[in-house]
């Protein structure tokens, strides 16, 4: 008779497994950058593009971004992620170093379309002019201000969830202390 009772029970709990429902967390990267002015939180979104928020993130926690600084700053966006910023005498280069040798901008080599469309505390991964969208790397620009004129063209790595008067305040020079992802 116990020998019956334990399959049924083990049966039971199966059959009742697939008819309750499943409640999951989201478990997208929040990337916390620290600046002077404040902290800014990216709430990531890698079930819309995957790899891009995974290279984000990977350079995020290896530090890649301490030291940087906002190195593009026009009304609204303000654009960080270019490690040649690090380096006031350099400021005419800024905007065109990455994560590649010697600070060179490698180029994902991929271009992972937006399903949002660019509003204000979008985080999108930036390229160069007249490059394409393949050869972004590193620098990432926040929207302090809608623009669809950007729908399309480049990637959406996150939202700014915390922190969009901190954005609102960033100057060209400002520096990021740190980046932390949690």
């Amino acid at each position: 008779m116990r020998r019956l009772l334990v399959p049924a029970c083990l049966v039971s709990v199966l059959l009742l497994s697939t008819y309750l429902p499943v409640h999951t967390q989201s478990t997208a990267p929040v990337v916390v950058v620290e600046t002077l002015k404040g902290m800014i939180e990216i709430t990531t979104v890698p079930d819309e593009a995957p790899r891009s928020v995974a290279h984000f993130v990977a350079l995020a926690k290896r530090g890649f971004y301490r030291g940087h600084r906002f190195h593009w700053v026009q009304p609204g966006v303000v654009q960080a992620g270019d490690p040649l910023s690090r380096d006031l005498t350099k400021q005419k280069d800024w905007g065109t170093g990455g994560s590649g040798p010697r600070l060179s901008s490698k180029g994902l080599g991929f271009f992972e379309p937006p399903k949002r469309t660019f509003d204000r505390g979008i985080v999108g991964l930036a390229y160069r002019p007249n490059y394409k969208p393949e050869s972004a790397d590193s620098m990432f620009f926040i929207l302090t201000a809608p623009n669809p004129a950007l729908n399309g063209k480049y990637v959406v790595l996150g939202r700014v969830t915390k922190g969009m008067n901190v954005v609102d305040k960033i100057a060209i020079q400002d520096l990021i202390k740190n980046v932390t992802v949690r």
